[in-house]
């Protein structure tokens, strides 16, 4: 009957990390966020190619979609704590998955599309220790203010969260079972940075009010 649930759960998750915010906000603005920018529908080119008050709304639906899942996993009847952690990383890696590669985006338009997946991350850190979502969230946030490169905060910020959860897994106060599927979400959004990360290296890479495209 775990298994049945747990599932379920995945394919919930999926489902509405795969809702896409940026896409709907951004076309009820007159723009299809896949055409400009970076082509992600997240926060970072809601931001870029609409204004500050689309981007905020889009962030703040995007970590929604990374915090309900999670939160249902651990309101379900686990036998243990290690199906709780289990639940809650599989629905958190679930959401993540929809946010990247969503199902509805490819349905309606024939392609694969989503965002970064790091205001999802963030939800769903909020809910398993919201120590580690808020020091992930000051560490990148602080980056970003010194170097102006958004992409580079959202890397150290996602890394430093999951080091936390790391820490604080060792220090028994979150369940063994999340930390692999915790380490893979972490390990899923620096990846979905690897077009950023090389045009960090090359210096091209696009700051907060610069001119060079993503």
């Amino acid at each position: 009957m775990q298994w049945l649930e747990l599932i379920l759960l995945i394919i919930g998750s999926y489902l509405m990390g795969s809702i896409p915010s940026g896409l709907v906000i951004g076309l009820s603005r007159g723009q299809d966020l896949r055409e400009h920018g970076s082509g992600k529908t997240g926060a970072t080119n809601t931001l870029r190619v609409i204004g500050r008050r689309a981007a905020a709304a889009v962030f703040v639906l995007d970590l929604a979609k990374g915090a309900i899942p999670v939160l249902v996993a651990r309101a379900l009847p686990w036998p243990n704590d290690a199906w709780v952690g289990m639940a809650m990383g599989c629905a958190a890696i679930a959401a993540v998955v929809g946010h990247i590669w969503s199902i509805w985006i490819r349905l309606f338009t024939g392609k694969w599309g989503g965002g970064r997946g790091v205001a999802t991350v963030f939800g769903a850190m909020l809910m398993v220790y919201p120590l580690a979502a808020v020091l992930g969230l000051v560490a990148g946030i602080g980056v970003i203010a010194v170097s102006r490169y958004v992409s580079l905060g959202s890397i150290i910020g996602v890394s430093v969260g999951i080091l936390m959860l790391l820490l604080f897994v060792l220090l028994q106060q979150i369940p063994l079972g999340f930390l692999p599927l915790g380490l893979a979400t972490g390990l899923l959004v620096v990846a979905g940075h690897h077009d950023n990360i090389q045009r960090l290296l090359k210096g091209t890479e696009r700051k907060i009010g610069g001119h060079v495209e993503t």
